[in-house]
């Protein structure tokens, strides 16, 4: 029996080995209960080429009063801040890697926030 982090990095390995066919940058996505983190790998997987996260100190005075970024407000925030990290980076076109989290709530806020500042996936 699977406990449930074993079941999600299963299910995250086959999106990893899709991605890596397609040797292009990967936005990947991590989730915990207070935070939520989001990188932009290059495509060999070699290099972290931009990251954001809910714990940084500017994006925790951005988004309110307790600093908290377990929810979708904040996830949208770091959607947009790792668009405009990646862009700056030379980085537009991106494969979006949930890392085995299902696509709804504070994932899917991040990858909406993130294509409408306009990165590609």
């Amino acid at each position: 029996m699977l406990t449930k982090k074993e079941q999600r990095l299963r299910r995250s390995r086959q999106t990893r080995i899709r991605i890596a066919t397609q040797g292009v940058a990967r936005l990947t996505v991590n989730r915990t209960n207070l935070h939520i983190y989001a990188s932009v790998i290059s495509g060999d997987g070699t290099k972290v080429l931009a990251s954001a996260s809910t714990a940084e100190v500017e994006v925790r005075k951005d988004i309110g009063a307790s600093g908290r970024g377990g929810n979708v407000a904040a996830a949208q925030a770091i959607g947009k801040r790792i668009a405009e990290k990646a862009k700056a980076a030379g980085v537009e076109k991106v494969a979006f890697d949930r890392a085995g989290f299902a696509y709804h709530g504070r994932v899917k806020a991040l990858a909406d926030a993130a294509r409408e500042a306009g990165l590609q996936f």
